[in-house]
């Protein structure tokens, strides 16, 4: 139990933001013996929020109050002062125990309804939002000039949802219609910890499926792109449309394929991505559906620690034969590729991270800590509990609470 002599006290301080407030109203607090409860401080353009709720002496809470009040006065900032009751306290003190989640909301502008619509389903659920942080920079007035910019905003909140298969389902269909992406997700010591993240190759990490560039030159583009559709939305079976692909490129100059990788279309954020990650420590690798040759060439171009992918089989003519070497490499083996490079970086699952567009995706993206569907199909979409779709694939680092000051920094 508080002791009959103490008293709470909330004080709230709004105004332009100057150097040493803080500093001074804690020397206040501090001169009287004060314990401080809680504390936070946002900067909003050069406009100062500051909360401190703090433990006192009631005897001596009027000596207090009246020194806070002239030394405001003299920053030129305004000050409210509260009463909390013990009460209260208690009970702010008993949701301590209660779930946090970290929902993410991003694309290439935030608007008032995105945020609007998200904050309506999270107390629809029962939650509260406890702090909302910006990890993108500022964001410049005219767009136009600036095509591809991107805003993110961090929602941390607290409680446990009435039915949260329901929420999340509410939140992609809201990304849908108002045209950006969010992410749910528990704020355990996992999301704060990942160390290994695995890519899908092609319409990934590149803009194209290599099988259909390849295609192009063996003069059966339009029949192996009906195939890959077909198996990337989930009609036919990923290793029957690969093995009846790869016939089809019988006879194919390897020579080509240098040609290809030199051209490849690369996925808007690679080069950013792969830089932040490869500073801050995480293992990456390529797990693809498609080929060696041109994991590698990434592998060589961006850094991945790791590729896995298909072989193409070259006949001593130099040119290809239409069959492939050793095992397939389909969704259900990208799972299995995932779990063993967690084993072999010794880590939890829960610290890996999968991303991937395809049917054949959704097996590693179930399996990672957290999966991301990125410009994925509508059946992956549709499966995946986070999704990218309006920006590119550096906007991985926000769902992993990156901040674009920390992004920057050299």
């Amino acid at each position: 139990m508080i002791m009959s002599h103490t008293e709470l006290i909330l004080i709230n301080i709004s105004g332009p933001d100057k150097s040493g407030i803080t500093a001074s109203l804690t020397e206040i607090l501090a001169r009287y013996d004060a314990d401080i409860l809680d504390i936070g401080q946002a900067d909003i353009h050069h406009t100062l929020a500051l909360g401190i709720l703090f433990k006192t002496d009631s005897r001596r809470s009027g000596e207090i109050l009246k020194e806070l009040l002239f030394k405001t006065n003299d920053l030129q900032v305004q000050v409210q002062f509260s009463i909390v009751t013990e009460k209260a306290y208690e009970a702010w003190v008993g949701r301590q125990g209660k779930d946090r989640y970290i929902v993410t909301l991003l694309g290439r502008r935030i608007t008032a309804a995105q945020i609007s619509a998200v904050s309506s389903i999270i107390s629809e659920q029962g939650l509260n939002i406890e702090t909302i942080t910006r990890l993108t920079g500022r964001m410049p007035l005219d767009e136009a000039q600036q095509p591809l910019t991107k805003g993110c905003i961090e929602l941390s909140v607290r409680g446990t949802p009435y039915d949260k298969v329901k929420m999340q389902s509410e939140f992609m269909h809201l990304a849908s219609e108002l045209d950006f992406d969010i992410s749910m997700q528990e704020d355990t010591m996992y999301r704060r910890s990942r160390r290994l993240i695995c890519f899908d190759m092609d319409s990934t990490l590149i803009r194209t499926e290599v099988i259909d560039e390849l295609a192009d030159r063996a003069g059966v583009g339009e029949e192996v792109r009906a195939i890959t559709e077909s198996a990337m939305r989930g009609e036919i079976d990923f290793r029957e449309s690969f093995t009846q692909r790869v016939k089809l490129l019988k006879g194919l100059d390897v020579s080509v394929m240098k040609e290809i990788a030199e051209s490849l279309p690369i996925t808007e954020g690679v080069g950013r991505l792969m830089e932040v990650l490869k500073r801050s420590g995480y293992k990456t690798a390529i797990l693809s559906g498609g080929f060696t040759y041109f994991g590698e060439y990434l592998q060589q171009k961006f850094g991945f620690d790791y590729v896995y992918a298909n072989e193409l089989e070259i006949g001593p003519d130099g040119k290809l034969t239409g069959n492939y070497v050793g095992d397939i490499v389909d969704g259900h083996r990208k799972k299995e590729l995932l779990r063993l490079l967690a084993q072999v970086e010794r880590i939890n699952i829960a610290q890996t991270i999968a991303v991937g567009d395809g049917a054949n995706d959704l097996p590693m993206l179930a399996e990672a800590g957290l999966g991301i569907a990125f410009h994925a199909k509508p059946k992956v979409k549709a499966e995946a509990s986070q999704s990218i779709s309006t920006i590119g694939i550096d906007g991985v680092l926000y769902f992993l609470g990156f901040k674009d000051s920390y992004i920057e920094e050299k």
